[in-house]
């Protein structure tokens, strides 16, 4: 009888083991996805950031606005970058804003996304796309909205853009679910003078609820106002690599392609 009742338990832990991982998201066989994206074109993250991953043998994804000096005079290295696996991001040409949202007097008259057509926006987006497809030779690729903006002319820009990529990144300061992946404004972690503990909060939250992680980083130890200590960033990426089995680190246009396929089946 003991016999019995244990096999039966085993049966039903068997039975249910499916339905755990279902609920709790399936995340390339693992519990979460954490994807480390580097916005604006930043010289520290050729000289600083793609060595510390690729040391770890990590992937980024870069959204690069291809104007900056950073881009055009490091384009070789950018090309390095994206055969080791580096996701190229599109950043827009000239990385516009809407310059009538409080506090965005820096946004410059030409490039203020307030005056901006959709069909102007969209033009500007399609070069970039071209641009970097010289650089790594692909046509998949994600959008990170410039300053969190999906407008252009007080007109949405959205879906003029889905044909474009397999996903776009937003802003918005939360982690998804697999069902609940927008995948053309991905959820984000805007990352400010964080440190190692509170990034790796994040990271354990993630794995406990099963979902997508999105990091959001502008300068890792200077070169933007928007910045984080290279010590802190190097201590995020020592987590997540002594912690391989609990996530799939990952690129943000995989991960998208990935919640695309699940969420269509």
């Amino acid at each position: 009888m003991i016999f019995l009742r244990s096999g039966l338990y085993l049966l039903l832990a068997t039975l249910c083991l499916p339905v755990f991982a279902g609920e709790n998201g399936d995340w390339n066989g693992k519990r979460a996805a954490v994807v480390l994206t580097y916005d604006d074109s930043l010289n520290i993250h050729l000289d600083k950031v793609l060595p510390a991953l690729d040391q770890r043998e990590m992937k980024g994804t870069f959204y690069l606005t291809v104007n900056p000096t950073a881009f055009s005079s490091r384009m070789l290295e950018w090309r390095e970058a994206a055969k080791n696996g580096h996701e190229l991001g599109n950043h827009t040409l000239f990385h516009p804003c809407d310059g009538k949202k409080p506090n965005r007097e820096w946004v410059s008259p030409d490039y203020d996304l307030s005056t901006y057509s959709v069909k102007r926006m969209v033009e500007e987006i399609t070069l970039t796309n071209r641009i970097l497809e010289s650089v790594d030779g692909l046509e998949e690729r994600t959008y990170a909205y410039t300053c969190g903006d999906t407008e252009a002319g007080q007109a949405s820009f959205i879906k003029h853009i889905e044909p474009l990529f397999v996903g776009a990144r937003g802003v918005a300061n939360s982690m998804s679910k697999m069902g609940e992946v927008n995948l053309y404004n991905i959820n984000a972690f805007f990352i400010f003078n964080h440190t190692a503990a509170q990034m790796i909060a994040e990271a354990e939250r993630a794995y406990q609820e099963g979902a997508l992680l999105v990091y959001l980083f502008h300068g890792v130890g200077g070169e933007h106002n928007l910045n984080i200590a290279e010590k802190e960033h190097t201590a995020l990426l020592d987590y997540l690599k002594k912690n391989e089995d609990k996530y799939w680190i990952t690129t943000m246009v995989e991960a998208a392609r990935y919640a695309k396929k699940k969420q269509e089946n």
